[in-house]
């Protein structure tokens, strides 16, 4: 048992370093949008038929369209929050 628990703790520390979206106990929501809306903006840029779209949506040309997504990704959900000491 106790070797079973070791392994899947080990497996899961190796998937937050590995994927660092994935979160930790210590991830703050904040934290977690942001990587979220990171990740999401990373595959609309990755890939070209949804760039293609999201350009034809906007009404843009698709190098403008690929700069805004690009300039969201620096703070997606804004300015983080003030940290609180507890």
């Amino acid at each position: 048992q106790a070797e079973l628990r070791y392994t899947l703790n080990t497996q899961l520390e190796q998937l937050h370093m590995r994927y660092t979206g994935t979160g930790h106990p210590d991830t703050t929501k904040y934290e977690w949008l942001t990587h979220q809306h990171r990740d999401t903006a990373a595959a609309i840029v990755g890939h070209p038929p949804l760039m293609a779209y999201v350009a034809l949506a906007d009404g843009e040309c698709q190098a403008r369209a690929r700069f805004e997504v690009m300039e969201r990704m620096v703070q997606p959900c804004g300015k983080p929050p003030g940290k609180t000491d507890e």
